[in-house]
């Protein structure tokens, strides 16, 4: 069924490949995670990259794996550590089922990471995109990957609308596969890693969501839709406010800050520490102190944050709904190791009150 549903040719699959190979050998993007042969590393770069951008993942990516440079390392570690490395990244359940994958995998599997597909799929929070790319880029094996840039590039070259249907999905799926090259035995090269990773990269730097740069498309001539393909609607981006209390106070030398911590059963972001929330009547008629927008998936946060100077701002402070148990005084200078939402962490930057650490990578021996 799968083959009856290909419409490209012997021939054309071929011209694809080698048009393809050819150009991402001269333009790929040379990042961290490419062309490293530990496939832990692979993993870790696949879990960080869905739905993030790449230069917020090159930010995360060397710093994680000085903290946690090997499975064993990341299963050994406390669920907040591994939140607080990842903070700034979203999507924390990513972060919670790569350390229990981690965990996993050190029991059962003696802290080796599998090597196929199938093996990979049975992993906490390995879905079937990211067991086919690191089954395919970190092992060679011949398993197209599919996500939006190789759909997008996908259903514009065969000359298909979007349709977000099971038929539609097959659909990209069976042009996916009938892509991938086949391994050779005796062969160094990984052929369909490499098509894999070529795939994705043209999708995300040429066939673009909006306004494709189809002239530098090195498959052009083979598109039957040079340019923008028929798409599903998009949801409706909501806009919400937000407010939050700033309050800091010494002791001595040392500078506190007032942090709220998300209940375990919360269903966003649970464990996660935060700046306290206020209700929109406690500011008000009050000038914040910073404003920011903030986005989470198709919701617009904008955040206002007020300080709590003085005993004038008591009321303020009191205006917090939060339990007392609930918050804690932390100082400054251990903000860096706590597993702050991405919005705290912007906010405290931001204001000077977080050190913006450099990368400190170890030195070769």
């Amino acid at each position: 069924m799968e083959h009856e549903l290909v419409v490209l040719t012997k021939e054309e699959i071929f011209q694809f490949r080698r048009s393809l190979m050819s150009w991402y050998r001269n333009h790929a993007r040379e990042l961290p995670w490419r062309g490293v042969s530990d496939p832990y590393r692979t993993w870790l770069s696949e879990v960080m990259l869905q739905q993030t951008r790449v230069a917020a993942v090159i930010e995360h990516y060397e710093s994680f794996l000085v903290r946690f440079p090997t499975i064993l390392a990341l299963a050994l570690a406390t669920e907040s550590d591994v939140l607080a490395a990842w903070s700034g990244l979203g999507y924390y359940r990513r972060a919670r089922m790569l350390h229990r994958a981690a965990q996993f995998i050190t029991r059962e599997w003696d802290g080796v990471l599998p090597k196929t597909s199938g093996e990979l799929r049975t992993l906490p929070g390995i879905g079937e995109y990211t067991c086919a790319a690191i089954a395919s880029i970190a092992f060679g094996e011949s398993i197209a990957v599919v996500d939006g840039n190789v759909e997008r590039v996908l259903l514009r070259l065969t000359g298909r609308a979007e349709s977000g249907t099971a038929a539609g999905r097959a659909f990209v799926q069976a042009q996916a596969g009938a892509l991938v090259p086949r391994r050779r035995i005796n062969v160094q090269v990984n052929a369909a890693g490499d098509h894999n990773q070529a795939m994705m990269e043209l999708g995300a730097t040429i066939c673009l969501p909006r306004a494709p740069l189809c002239l530098h498309c090195p498959v052009y001539s083979m598109c039957k839709t040079r340019g923008e393909h028929v798409t599903s609607a998009r949801g409706v981006q909501r806009s919400l406010p937000a407010a939050y209390l700033l309050s800091l106070r010494k002791r001595g030398t040392v500078t506190e800050v007032l942090l709220e911590r998300r209940a375990k059963d919360t269903s966003l972001m649970p464990g996660m520490v935060e700046l306290p929330p206020l209700p929109q009547d406690a500011v008000e008629g009050r000038e914040p102190l910073l404003r920011v927008r903030h986005a989470i998936t198709n919701t617009n946060y904008y955040v206002q944050v007020f300080a709590a100077k003085g005993p004038q701002d008591r009321g303020l402070r009191r205006a917090v709904p939060a339990a007392k148990n609930d918050l804690e005084w932390v100082r400054t200078s251990q903000l860096a190791s706590l597993p702050l939402t991405g919005l705290a962490r912007k906010v405290l930057q931001r204001l000077d009150v977080m050190e913006v650490r450099p990368l400190q990578l170890p030195e070769s021996v």
